[in-house]
Parts: C-alpha cells; structure tokens; sequence
C-alpha cells in the first residue's frame, strides 16, 4: 500500500493499518507532520515551528510496517500500478502499488494572477507561516528606521484577505502581536498604531458559523481594533500596495501596504491532474477528484482520494474531514486485505467549527451547542490540545500559552530567510 501526504488524512490512513498484514510506504514532500490549525500561530510569534510539526518518522516509529520516503508524487500509471517520485535530489523512481490513498491536499490559489504570488502569501505549509513572520517583524523594525510617520505607515498596513476562520485568527494575532507582546519595545514608533484590514468578499465574517456567532466575533474583531472591510475582493496586490475592488459598485481604492496576506481559495496540488488524466475523471472545483461512497475513485477501486483532494458531498476542507477519511480508506483495504469483500459508504461526522478570535476569546459551534467569550476559548483550547501530535508538542503549546498569557510576550520572533542566497538579499 502507497500513501501519498502525511496530512491528517495520510497518517490516519497509515495508523489504521498498522495491524494488518500489509507494507505501507508514506510518501511526503516534507519530514514532518503539519497541525495546520496552529498555524497562524506560528506566523504571529506565538508558537515556534517545532510546536506544531511532528517528523513523520518519529509517528511512525512503532508502526513495523510503515516506511516512510521523504519526496513528491508527480506521475502515475494506474494500468502498471506504479507512482512516479521525485526525490529530493530531484532524481526519480517508480513505486508499486497494490492499494493508493491519495492525501496530497491543496495549495494557494491565485486563479491566474500568479504576479500577485510574488508579493502575496497564502498560508497553507510552514514555508509561507515562516515567510509571514518574516514579513511582520521586519515591517516593525523597518517603520522603527524610518524618519516621519508617512514614510512608516505603509509598512504597518497589514491586508487580511479573507473572512473564514483561518484568516480572522490571523488578523486578531497581529493586533495581539502589535498592541501586546511588541507595545513597549520600539521608541520611535507605537505598534498599537499600526493598521490591520480584514478584506472579505462575503457580507459577514466567519459564514461557516451561524449569524449570532459571527456577530460576536465581530464585535471582538472591533474591540482589538481590526478593520473589517466586507463586500469587497482583492484585485490587485504589489510590492507596497493593495487594490481593493467594492463588489457592488465596482469601486476600486488602493491602500499603501507592505504586507498582504492572500487567500480566496485553494487548488489542488499538481498530482491531482496527473491523476486524473491517467484514471480518466474530470476534476472538480478547485481540481478535486470526483469519488464514489467508499472514497474510491470511480474505476479504479484500488486508489483512494481522501481529504481536500476528495470532492464527495461537498464535505468542507477542515481537518476532521481529512482524518475520518484518511481512517475510512484504511479500514477498507484492511478488510479487503483480510479477505473481506464488503466496501462501506463513507459518513462523515460534523463535529462543529471552532475559532479563536483574541485572548479568552473564541467561538465553538457543534450541533444546538454554540459558546463564545472565555467559555468558547476554553473548549477550542481543549480541542485544539487533543488533535496536535505528539505528546511534548502539547505539553510544549500549553506551556507556551500560560506563559503568553501571563506576560504579553512573544518570544518566537527570530527572522529566518530559509538559504544563504535569499538571506543575502533585502526584505
């Protein structure tokens, strides 16, 4: 068995199949698992990389069966039943398989304005958090050099764009990071006064949760002093400008900004078109792959889409789904493997959303249940704590927590540029 992605829905897949009488082969382009829930965190200071990544082989360590190959899937034949990788030396190698679980995941979308990739990050790996914290503390120490406040307000305009939960935890942290953690540590500028606009299409923040909820997280958005901008898209973003364009009236107006944080919407990855030319399936929205009820793809009842590369039932890209499906798929070529012929339909089970929005303050909605304020921040801690893996790594988050809590500082703020050739060139 070949699993492709070691995401929540990957290593669900592989742990199921731990005591069957199979050889599972993990294959990711990185070394470690990533808790993308978190991520934000990182990209703001608060959490350090370390806290929520986990290396894949240390999972997988007690999994006898499990091996793991650090490199990318990038083409496939399903008639030979063999994957085509790219290691990291970028040589290649053909892999057999008899089962494939497909848990690639999706990237950024740009929808064809790829020059705005060039000053735009998404948020999707632990590159682009990274590259967020970079762009944050340097635009602080930048506006710290700077003669006049003209000159500095552009480097402390943040752009948010979107309204979904990753993005409105993002935009609460960097006002936490300004009006907190860095408040009495610059002298000639005050980072309390620096700008963080939240640009959404939709006419409420949050639509995945229900109309009260989005309410109050609004009004916590107002009391941290985010600027919330609603029925409005991203058109255009530069080296040191945002354009905004009004969906109603088409109103364009461009705001002086360094830093724009992007997202309005994923796309698969590359391999999800490989697949699908080689399976003969058309692509969904995004480029999902189609599948049937046991997750399979229609024909090939051997290869398995599970999580944000799945288009079933419109099931939402989170985690949850991811890891259920991951499961599911397990559970099926384990009962196949053991002689079994039966294929159960996939059920997903909604535990609810969840989102942090400021210190003591989030929101939870699973069923009739909806908390907010410090209740609801509880409960998302709890949640959160539960799913990261690896025992130190939830030791480590919570310590890390009452510490942030109990002195407003932030101390993962080192600027790292990733190799010598980048780190010798300017912001």
């Amino acid at each position: 068995m070949v699993i492709i992605g070691a995401g929540f829905g990957g290593l669900n897949a592989a742990r199921r199949l731990r005591n069957s009488d199979v050889s599972v082969t993990l294959i990711d382009r990185g070394t470690s698992h990533l808790f993308q829930p978190l991520l934000y965190q990182c990209a703001t200071g608060l959490l350090s990389e370390g806290s929520i990544s986990t290396p894949i082989r240390h999972l997988l360590r007690r999994q006898r069966n499990a091996e793991v190959y650090c490199a990318e899937a990038t083409d496939i034949d399903p008639d030979a039943k063999t994957v085509t990788i790219t290691r990291i030396d970028s040589t290649v190698c053909e892999i057999d398989y008899d089962y494939l679980v497909v848990a690639a995941g999706m990237r950024t979308a740009y929808h064809g304005n790829e020059h705005v990739a060039q000053h735009a990050i998404g948020m999707k790996t632990l590159d682009d958090a990274l590259s967020i914290r970079r762009k944050l503390i340097a635009s602080f120490e930048m506006a710290e050099s700077l003669p006049d406040a003209e000159q500095r307000a552009p480097w402390l305009t943040f752009g948010v764009a979107g309204g979904g939960p990753t993005w409105v935890e993002l935009a609460g942290q960097i006002r936490e990071l300004a009006t907190l953690a860095l408040e009495r540590e610059f002298r000639s500028i005050d980072p309390r006064e620096s700008r963080v606009l939240l640009l959404h299409g939709g006419d409420r923040v949050l639509p995945s949760f229900s109309p009260s909820l989005s309410q109050r997280a609004q009004r916590t958005l107002d009391d941290l002093g985010v600027e919330t901008r609603l029925g409005v898209h991203v058109t255009d973003v530069t080296e040191d400008t945002v354009e905004i364009t009004a969906k109603a009236s088409k109103e364009k107006t461009t705001v002086a900004a360094r830093t724009t944080l992007w997202t309005t919407g994923v796309e698969a990855v590359p391999f999800a078109a490989s697949l699908a030319k080689a399976v003969g399936v058309d692509q969904e929205r995004g480029g999902a792959i189609a599948v049937t009820d046991d997750l399979s793809v229609p024909g090939h009842p051997e290869i398995f889409v599970v999580g944000d590369m799945s288009a079933y039932r419109n099931l939402p890209g989170v985690a949850e789904v991811a890891m259920q499906g991951g499961r599911h798929a397990g559970a099926v070529i384990a009962g196949l493997v053991s002689g079994s012929t039966a294929r159960p339909a996939f059920h997903y089970r909604d535990l609810g959303n969840a989102a942090y929005i400021a210190r003591k303050n989030a929101i939870l909605e699973t069923g009739p249940i909806r908390l907010s304020g410090r209740l609801g921040w509880f409960a998302w801690g709890v949640i959160h704590i539960a799913f990261l893996a690896g025992i130190r790594n939830r030791t480590g988050t919570v310590v890390t927590w009452a510490a942030t809590l109990l002195t407003n500082t932030r101390r993962e703020r080192a600027i790292t540029y990733g190799d010598l050739q980048t780190a010798k060139r300017s912001i």
